[in-house]
């Protein structure tokens, strides 16, 4: 059960968060005026916990972080866990761990610890990515196309379906595309090209800001 924080460890969580600054904190507002709501919309998710683990999903240690993440995926694109808990596939033994900003520095315990926990000697790794990458979150009726404009994968909905996440390139960008929802995306760049897509998502979203555009 993790310990209550002291009132001294809640102002000091309270005052490392209020001196964080997101990757794209300085792009809120051209989001915001960029977007046009009920067909394209793009905000920043900042500061979730993301977690790179490694390990063999059948070994006793696979089902130990399994039990903590809800589950790990068995193939490409697939995605599993729930409530606020979600995990991607990179690869056979490799995931990314993703939940809200709470998970990562919870007083009293984490999701870093309590992966690294359950990993415990056995062969594996858990890193904290938290810092690494942050989220784009992409939604409306026209968000399928904005993506279409530099994805190379097919986003049909018949192909690329609500619960998918897959590694891909935007603007030639590596990142992790995640369909949320029928027209919900998440995107998690890493941090250095935080600023580079965000202002290529909002030109790619300009045309849709023109009222001859049905």
């Amino acid at each position: 059960m993790a310990e209550t924080a002291t009132p001294a460890e809640t102002a000091h969580v309270d005052r490392v968060r209020g001196a964080r600054r997101s990757p794209a904190e300085h792009l809120a507002d051209a989001f915001t005026s960029g977007s046009v709501p009920g067909t394209v919309t793009l905000t920043e998710i900042p500061y979730q916990a993301m977690v790179g683990v490694r390990v063999h999903p059948a070994s006793d240690a696979g089902n130990r972080v399994a039990s903590v993440t809800g589950g790990l995926p068995a193939a490409c694109g697939e995605v599993t866990g729930g409530g606020g808990v979600n995990t991607l596939w990179l690869g056979p033994t490799e995931f990314m761990v993703v939940a809200p900003e709470e998970a990562h520095d919870s007083l009293g315990g984490s999701l870093v610890s309590d992966l690294t926990t359950a990993l415990g000697n056995d062969a594996g790794q858990v890193v904290d990515l938290s810092a690494n990458r942050t989220t784009f979150e992409l939604s409306g009726s026209h968000a399928r196309a904005v993506l279409e404009k530099t994805c190379a994968l097919d986003l049909h909905p018949r192909v690329f379906k609500a619960g998918t996440a897959v590694s891909t390139e935007l603007a030639h960008i590596p990142v992790m595309l995640w369909k949320t929802s029928d027209e919900t995306y998440r995107i998690f760049p890493r941090a250095s090209f935080a600023d580079f897509l965000g202002r290529w998502l909002i030109d790619a979203m300009r045309e849709y800001a023109s009222p001859e555009v049905p």
